[in-house]
């Protein structure tokens, strides 16, 4: 995602043993958005989005795809 009011930082736990301690790092990678929202491993995009939803206080989205409209009947 490239968006002006999003940024990231990757961290090498291993040489930042105390930024890996203040957030708790027990596996990778793991995301923590600001501050209030987190999860470990990959993830799909929806819960990604959630994520970032929940951290701004807004509810999830409901990503169901819409039922498609029923098919034509066709006289025998």
């Amino acid at each position: 995602m490239a968006n002006e009011h999003i940024s990231a930082e990757v961290v090498e736990v291993q040489e930042f043993p105390d930024v890996a301690q203040h957030y708790q790092v027990r596996g990778v990678p793991k995301t923590v958005i600001n501050d209030n929202a987190e999860f470990v491993g990959a993830v799909p995009d929806e819960m990604f989005l959630d994520a970032i939803l929940e951290s701004l206080g807004k509810p999830p989205v409901d990503w169901a795809l819409p039922e498609p409209p029923p098919a034509p009947s066709t006289p025998l």
